[in-house]
């Protein structure tokens, strides 16, 4: 999970000082010596930690934290606006051209991900119903256009290529052209990268800026490179003069060095962020919601968001309908077990809400996906009628859908329980709502452990 442990060490010094009723100056230098090390250990740019600290020092020593009511929850915002403010302030948006289509330019080194990133984006437009066209213009990686076609085919986005033969320079031309006369709103420019940043890369990046003059140059860069991914932002911005930064496989980068550095060093807004391999797994980057989920603040507006995306309204208002007259059947469990996979990782969800990491049992919490699809498994061995009345499911029919689902006879038992368990606590929720004082009882879902 990205940040891991920067965030619980940050979490430890804000909750001693969140407990005092009183916060002296030592108690604020104390903090800032804690938070100095988790930065530098989370690979964060020294420059950058010792201008972070300095900034909160100065303003956690002033009067109006000092002297306040709440000293130590002052220290705490102070700490969540300064973090928010080394990572960009505000959500950078992309550029809209007046008059369509915007050009977007993809820049990076080799294996940073430009070309499946370029795919993300172009899912992430078309579902804002922006007409996207691909621009296959890495003529030198084997397969590199292949790559882009085979994604444009799944995303449905069209893909212009002219091959391996041509110029990169006419091939980006050509598709800007190509994107005017079609009337597209986006065409995204997939550029060749090296191993390292050379001349003659270089050149050739200039060589296509010059000719399209795009309207976002974005470097995409691997944050699990830590540092590195910040001096190649820098090189970058110094040859191309870049518009903003995607970080991709953010979620692998326990440390967030990158993420926290590469603003403050570039003056580049990060614009993006990849969070996984799927097409969808690119979200904009938002600095508050960010520095929010650092210090165990949760970051409720994200989980929102992912909820109505992949939440079906009327589908979530049938549910709540079953629900309230204990209707509920396997066959809506396992649809609601899909929607809420599409949000992504439970793990990451659980970090959205707010003081997760302080709660005993979801601080360690782990979420089996592979038992997740186990339960999948259990029900689609089901027979229509068993899925609808599971009460009527016998030792024998016990046996065959363990059998059929390559599971266990335990595993279904546990799995019937937890469900007539949920449907009991659905009675008793139902009861109270009608002005019932039963207890309630807790249900834990058969894919935490």
């Amino acid at each position: 999970m990205a940040f891991e442990g920067l965030s619980e060490r940050l979490q430890a010094v804000m909750k001693k000082l969140r407990g005092k009723g009183k916060v002296t100056e030592a108690d604020v230098k104390e903090a800032m010596r804690e938070v100095r090390l988790a930065l530098l250990e989370a690979d964060v740019n020294f420059k950058v930690v010792k201008s972070f600290v300095d900034r909160v020092k100065e303003r956690a020593i002033g009067q109006e934290v000092l002297k306040s009511l709440t000293p130590g929850q002052q220290v705490i915002k102070v700490v969540n606006e300064e973090l928010t403010q080394l990572m960009g302030g505000e959500q950078s948006k992309l550029a809209q051209a007046g008059r369509p289509p915007t050009k977007i330019m993809m820049v990076g080194l080799q294996g940073a991900g430009k070309t499946t990133t370029s795919g993300k984006l172009a899912r992430y437009l078309m579902k804002q119903n922006r007409r996207t066209l691909l621009v296959a213009g890495d003529v030198y990686r084997p397969a590199a256009i292949r790559q882009l076609e085979v994604l444009g085919k799944d995303l449905n986005a069209p893909v212009f290529s002219l091959g391996d033969k041509e110029s990169p320079v006419r091939i980006a031309r050509e598709g800007v052209e190509k994107a005017k006369q079609d009337g597209f709103d986006y065409v995204i420019i997939d550029t060749a990268g090296r191993l390292h940043i050379d001349e003659a890369m270089m050149d050739e990046l200039k060589q296509i800026r010059d000719t399209v003059e795009p309207d976002e140059i974005l470097l995409v860069v691997d944050a699990m490179t830590g540092q590195d991914a910040v001096n190649v932002a820098e090189s970058f911005n110094r040859e191309l003069g870049l518009t903003g930064v995607v970080l991709t496989k953010l979620d692998g980068d326990t440390r967030g060095g990158a993420a926290l550095s590469v603003k403050a060093v570039t003056n580049c807004p990060i614009k993006f962020v990849g969070l996984g391999e799927k097409t969808d797994a690119l979200e904009p980057f938002y600095p508050d919601r960010m520095a929010s989920r650092i210090l165990g603040m949760g970051d409720v507006l994200s989980l929102i968001e992912k909820a109505q995306e992949a939440v079906d309204a009327e589908k979530a208002k049938e549910l709540e309908r079953k629900m309230r007259t204990q209707t509920l059947t396997f066959d809506d469990f396992l649809d609601q077990i899909q929607q809420v996979r599409k949000m992504g990782p439970l793990e990451d969800m659980l970090s959205m809400l707010p003081g997760a990491g302080q709660i005993k049992g979801l601080k360690n919490l782990q979420v089996d996906e592979k038992q997740l699809g186990r339960v999948e498994a259990i029900i689609r061995s089901m027979t229509p009628e068993e899925k609808m009345h599971p009460e009527i499911i016998n030792a024998s029919r016990r046996k065959r859908i363990a059998q059929g689902s390559g599971t266990t006879v335990q595993d279904v038992n546990r799995l019937l329980k937890q469900f007539e368990d949920m449907k009991k606590m659905m009675k008793q929720f139902s009861a109270m709502a009608k002005g019932g004082k039963k207890k309630k009882r807790g249900f834990r879902f058969p894919f935490m452990s």
